[in-house]
């Protein structure tokens, strides 16, 4: 690294503006990295002391503040939204990119929507979901309203990075498919699509984050019943509502920090399989064919 700076010194000692430049980058770089660390080593400093067995009973009471009916619904809601999102986001995806037009104006159409949706605050989906799936349809505060609000906050962010991926397969692929004979579907799910795969669970990792990490959309649709959910019907509470609702108490500051280590630690943990399973896909890829 030290070498590389000097090197990087040597070309831009003669160009002042574009080794401050540089510099600026790189101090941007570095405040980013160390505000990451700080609040990462923070959370582990002031949480890993108060984990205790207590946190991981089955019921939840105000005697032990068990976050782990909240945990297990954490993964029934995030595997229940990725059941809505993903098919819808990748589906629309690959009719945008495969078989719209290009210059039609339904695409650009869809394009400024997704990315309207991607600026709307969590709050506004929870009231949409709490208007709309919770009275309207009279599915109550349950997992189902919950879930069916995260895959519509999740859905363009899916459908974008889909779209992405499906572009970055060079169009040579397409076109040795076609000469080979085969058509339009089998090439589309056949060599574009695998191809793809990687890039597509990107953006699934990262609706993945945004699911767990929700909670303002949650108190609303899902509810805040410290129980495991027994059905989609049934009203629960996730890490991040849990972690919300006893810090809002004032009584539990110590299990609220323990509860933000299990969060973090959950978090890794799925984006660190979601990327070896992109990577163990990605691999597999170099012998894309067409045969049956």
């Amino acid at each position: 690294m030290i070498g590389n700076l000097k090197r990087q010194w040597t070309a831009y000692r003669h160009d002042p503006k574009s080794f401050f430049l540089f510099l600026s980058v790189c101090l941007a770089a570095l405040i980013t990295m160390l505000a990451l660390v700080f609040i990462i080593a923070y959370i582990l400093i002031k949480g890993i002391p108060n984990i205790t067995l207590e946190l991981f009973k089955s019921k939840y009471s105000t005697e032990n503040v068990s976050l782990l009916p909240a945990l297990i619904n954490t993964l029934f809601i995030t595997l229940l939204s990725l059941l809505f999102a993903v098919p819808v986001g990748i589906g629309a995806a690959i009719y945008l990119t495969e078989y719209a037009r290009r210059g039609n104006r339904l695409i650009s159409i869809v394009g400024i929507t997704a990315e309207t949706l991607s600026g709307i605050p969590s709050i506004v989906y929870g009231l949409f979901g709490s208007l709309f799936f919770v009275k309207y349809l009279g599915m109550g505060l349950s997992l189902l309203s919950g879930a069916l609000t995260l895959s519509i906050m999740i859905l363009p962010l899916i459908m974008r990075t889909t779209e992405e991926a499906l572009r970055s397969v060079p169009d040579s692929y397409r076109e040795g498919s076609f000469g080979l004979g085969a058509g339009k579907l089998r090439t589309v799910f056949s060599i574009v699509l695998p191809c793809a795969v990687p890039g597509i669970l990107s953006g699934v990792i990262l609706g993945i984050g945004r699911i767990v990490g929700e909670s303002a959309a949650l108190i609303f649709t899902a509810g805040t019943v410290a129980e495991i959910a027994t059905s989609i019907f049934s009203s629960a509470r996730t890490l991040s509502v849990h972690m919300y609702s006893i810090s809002g108490e004032g009584l539990y500051i110590r299990q609220t920090y323990a509860t933000a280590v299990v969060l973090l630690v959950v978090v890794v943990l799925i984006n660190g399989l979601s990327g070896f399973v992109a990577k163990k896909i990605g691999g597999r890829q170099g012998g894309v064919n067409i045969d049956g």
